[in-house]
C-alpha cells in the first residue's frame, strides 16, 4: 500500500501544479482529492485486510483513469479515441471511494463485521488454485481470496459501465422510433445493444462461478477456523461452564458462518452476506455516481414547478430528498427486526436440538413412557418459535407495506417533472425515457437501505451471534490458564502430588480442599463420598479441565491421563471407530481390537467392526461402559480415572473387569469413584470426601478409622 500511496502523491502533485499554473482552480480539485487519497492509502496499512483490498482497487483506478484524463488535458490522448476518454469525474469518483472505504474502516459497527471477515484474508496457509486455461498454482489462501475479490469487483464495475451505455442506447433507440429512422433503429439494435447484451450475460456467468468458488473456499476456511478454536484446549467444554453460555455452538458453526459469507443462499431463496453487501454497495455507489452525472446533465435546465427558477441538477436533489426520507422512515419501522432475527435463530436451533436429543435418548423415553412429556416440551419450544415468527410477520408487514408503496411511487416521480417539458416539445421522448431511467438508478442507489433493510437486519443478527460465539471462545481460552497450576516434574515419574489444592464451583463456592496428598504410580485407589461432594470435579481438575480452583498439582512430565465418565461418548460411526476413539480407525490392528473386545467380554461384537450404526442406542449401558474400558486397554494411559464407569454391570462382572485391568495395565495408576462396598474391596487404597465446614476435605479412610 505504501508504494501505491507514493505513486498517488506524485500524480496528485502533477494534477495540482498543471491547472494551478493556468489558474484553473476547479481543474486542481482532482489533484487535491488525489493527494487526500494518497494519505488515506498510506494510512490503510493499519485497517481491515478485507477493506484494504478495496482501497487498493480504487487507488489503482484513480491512477489509471487519472492518467487518461491528464493525457486529455495536455493533448496527448489520441483524437481517434476521443469518445472513449474518461470524464474528469471518474478518477475523482474512485479517489473519493478510496477515502470513504478508509473512513468506513474506523466505524465500530463495521469493525464487528470485519473482525470475523479479516481472519480469512489474513490466512497464511497455502493451497492450490487454478484459473482456466492456465495450469494450477500454489499460493497463500489470503492472496487467492484477495485476487478473487479484485476480479469480482472489476467485473461488477464493468457491468455498471455496460448498464450506463445501455441507458444511452435506450435514448437513441426511442429517438430513432420517434423520428421513424429505420437505419438508426437497426444500427442501435444490432451493433450497440446485441454485443453489449452478450458481454453482460457472459460477465454474469463468470461472476456467478467465481463468486461460488470464493464462497466455498471462504466458508471452508472459516468453518475450519471456528471448529479448531472451539475444540482447542477443551474450549467446547469450558464454554458450557461460563455463565450465560453461548447457545447452540453447532448451529453457529454450521449455519451462521455460511449465512455470514453469502446469507446461506443456495439459489432457492434470496439471502445476503458480507460478500454480497460489499459488492452490492460498490455496485450501488458506482451506479449512483455514474447515473448522478447523467441525471445532473439531463436536468441542469429544469425549473421548479410553477416558477421560473432553474435549479442545476434539479432531479438529482429530488431523488436525494426522496431517498433520505424513505431511509429514515424504514429504519424507524424496521429497527426491531434485528433482535427478532437473533431470537429466531436461537429458537430454531433449540427446537432442532430438542428433536435430536429425543432421537438420541429414544429408548429411555420409551421405557419411561415419556412421550407426553416430550411432546409438551417440544410443543413449548415450537410455540416460542411460532410466537417469534408471528412477531416477525407483523413487523415485516409494516416494512413491506412501506417499501411497496415507496417502490410504486418511485417510477412516477421523474415523469411528473419531465412531462411538462416533453409536452411543451422542449425535450424528445428518448431524453424523457433516459431521464426517467437515470432517475430510477439514482433513486434505487440512494434507497439501498430501504430495499435491503430486512436482509441487513438478518445479517446483523448473524454477525452478533458469531461475535458472541467468538467472545465465548475467548472467555473459555482465558479459563484454560485458570484453576490449579499443573507443574510438570522431572523427579519420580510415578508420583502425583496435591499441594494446597482448593476447588470451587462456577459461582465461587468451595467444594474440595486438601492440604497435601500424594498418589503413587501403579496404585489402585478408590474415592468415595456423598453425592455433590466434588469427586468428579477432582477428576476433571487432575485432567486439567476444571478452571475454578487454586493450588498446585505436580505430575511427571508427559503423563498420559484418561478419564472414563459414567456414560461414555460413542460416535455415530463404525464399531471400530467407537472402540479406537479418540484415535482414528487404523491406529490399532484388528487383532488388537478383537483381543481387547474379548477382554471386556464383548467377543460377540468382533465380527461387527466395520458395521456403521448408532451404537449408543444399539448397545446397552453396560456394553457402552465396557467399550470405554476397551479404549483404556488400547491406549494404556499412565493414569486411568474411572468415574463410576462400571455402575451398569453386575458385581461379579465388575470384579472381573477390575482384575483384567490390573493384569493388562500393571503400570497404570487406577483411581475410581465408587459407592458400592464391593468396589472399595477391589482397590488398595481408600480416599474419602469428608465434610468440613462449607467444603469437603480429601482424607485417607484408613487414617480416619485409626483416629477414631
Amino acid at each position: 500500500m505504501k508504494p501505491l500511496s507514493v505513486i498517488l502523491a506524485l500524480f496528485g502533485l502533477l494534477t495540482v501544479v498543471q491547472p494551478a499554473r493556468q489558474l484553473d482552480l476547479p481543474g486542481a480539485l482532482l489533484g487535491i482529492v488525489v493527494l487526500l487519497c494518497a494519505v488515506a492509502t498510506f494510512q490503510s496499512t493499519a485497517i481491515s485486510s478485507f477493506l484494504k483490498i478495496f482501497v487498493g482497487i480504487f487507488s489503482t483506478e484513480t491512477i489509471v483513469f487519472g492518467l487518461a484524463v491528464f493525457a486529455g488535458r495536455i493533448g496527448l490522448w489520441p483524437s481517434d479515441y476521443a469518445e472513449y476518454l474518461p470524464p474528469e469525474s471518474l478518477p475523482l469518483t474512485v479517489a473519493i471511494f478510496s477515502i470513504i472505504v478508509y473512513l468506513v474502516a474506523h466505524s465500530g459497527a463495521v469493525g464487528q463485521i470485519l473482525r470475523i471477515a479479516d481472519r480469512y484474508f489474513n490466512a497464511d496457509e497455502h493451497d492450490r488454485a487454478r484459473v482456466w486455461p492456465f495450469p494450477a498454482f500454489t499460493a497463500s489462501e489470503r492472496r487467492i481470496g484477495a485476487a478473487m475479490v479484485v476480479f469480482l469487483v472489476l467485473i461488477n464495475q464493468a457491468q455498471v459501465g455496460i448498464i450506463v451505455r445501455l441507458n444511452f442506447f435506450n435514448r437513441d433507440l426511442f429517438n430513432a422510433i420517434q423520428n421513424h429512422d429505420a437505419a438508426a433503429f437497426w444500427h442501435q439494435l444490432l451493433f450497440i445493444f446485441t454485443p453489449f447484451a452478450f458481454v453482460y450475460v457472459a460477465t454474469t456467468v463468470i461472476e456467478f462461478f467465481t463468486q461460488s468458488m470464493l464462497v466455498i473456499r471462504w466458508r471452508r476456511w472459516l468453518t475450519d477456523h471456528f471448529v479448531a478454536r472451539w475444540l482447542a484446549r477443551h474450549n467446547h467444554y469450558r464454554i458450557s461452564l461460563v455463565a450465560g453460555q453461548t447457545d447452540n455452538p453447532d448451529q453457529r458453526i454450521a449455519e451462521d458462518v455460511y449465512r455470514f459469507i453469502n446469507g446461506g443462499s443456495d439459489g432457492s431463496s434470496t439471502a445476503y452476506g458480507i460478500y454480497d453487501f460489499s459488492i452490492l454497495l460498490i455496485s450501488t455507489v458506482t451506479s449512483l455516481v455514474s447515473f448522478a452525472i447523467v441525471l445532473w446533465g439531463l436536468s441542469r435546465s429544469f425549473i421548479l414547478p410553477g416558477t421560473a427558477i432553474a435549479v442545476p441538477g434539479f432531479l438529482f436533489w429530488v431523488a436525494l430528498i426522496y431517498a433520505g426520507l424513505g431511509t429514515v422512515i424504514i429504519h424507524l419501522i424496521g429497527r426491531p427486526l434485528i433482535e427478532l432475527y437473533f431470537q429466531r435463530q436461537h429458537m430454531e436451533a433449540d427446537f432442532r436440538f430438542s428433536l435430536a436429543r429425543l432421537r438420541e435418548y429414544t429408548e429411555q423415553v420409551s421405557l419411561l413412557n415419556g412421550e407426553d412429556a416430550e411432546k409438551k416440551m417440544v410443543g413449548e419450544r415450537f410455540g416460542a418459535l411460532i410466537a417469534n415468527y408471528l412477531a416477525l410477520v407483523y413487523r415485516r408487514m409494516r416494512v413491506t407495506a412501506f417499501t411497496q408503496a415507496f417502490g410504486q411511487l418511485s417510477p412516477i416521480i421523474p415523469y411528473i417533472f419531465t412531462a411538462p417539458f416533453y409536452f411543451a416539445r422542449k425535450i424528445e421522448l428518448g431524453v424523457m425515457t433516459q431521464t426517467a431511467g437515470a432517475f430510477g438508478h439514482v433513486a434505487s442507489a440512494l434507497t439501498f437501505f430501504v430495499h435491503y433493510y430486512t436482509y441487513l437486519a438478518a445479517f446483523k443478527s448473524v454477525v452478533d451471534r458469531l461475535n458472541s460465539f467468538d467472545a465465548a471462545i475467548e472467555q473459555a481460552q482465558a479459563l484454560s490458564t485458570a484453576g490449579p497450576a499443573h507443574i510438570a516434574t522431572a523427579g519420580d515419574p510415578s508420583i502425583v502430588d496435591f499441594e494446597d489444592v482448593t476447588l470451587f464451583l462456577p459461582d465461587g463456592r468451595q467444594t474440595v480442599k486438601t492440604k497435601h496428598l500424594a498418589l503413587a504410580g501403579g496404585e489402585r485407589v478408590v474415592l468415595s463420598g456423598p453425592s455433590g461432594s466434588g469427586k468428579s470435579t477432582l477428576f476433571r481438575a487432575i485432567a486439567g479441565l476444571w478452571p475454578y480452583g487454586e493450588g498446585r498439582i505436580c505430575s511427571p512430565a508427559g503423563i498420559r491421563i484418561m478419564v472414563v465418565p459414567p456414560k461414555p461418548y460413542i460416535p455415530i460411526n463404525t464399531l471400530r471407530a467407537a472402540v479406537t476413539y479418540p484415535l482414528v480407525p487404523g491406529s490399532y490392528s484388528d487383532d488388537e481390537i478383537r483381543r481387547t473386545l474379548n477382554d471386556v467380554y464383548l467377543g460377540d461384537l468382533v465380527d461387527d467392526l466395520d458395521r456403521e450404526d448408532v451404537w449408543s442406542q444399539r448397545l446397552s449401558s453396560g456394553e457402552q461402559q465396557r467399550i470405554a474400558l476397551a479404549r483404556a486397554l488400547l491406549m494404556r494411559p499412565d493414569w486411568l480415572f474411572l468415574d463410576e464407569s462400571t455402575t451398569a454391570v453386575d458385581e461379579k462382572l465388575e470384579a472381573e473387569l477390575y482384575a483384567m485391568l490390573a493384569q493388562r495395565l500393571p503400570k497404570t495408576t487406577i483411581m475410581s469413584i465408587g459407592h458400592r462396598s464391593a468396589v472399595v474391596r477391589l482397590h488398595q487404597r481408600h480416599l474419602e470426601m469428608c465434610p468440613e465446614g462449607d467444603h469437603f476435605a480429601l482424607r485417607d479412610a484408613v487414617r480416619i478409622a485409626a483416629a477414631e
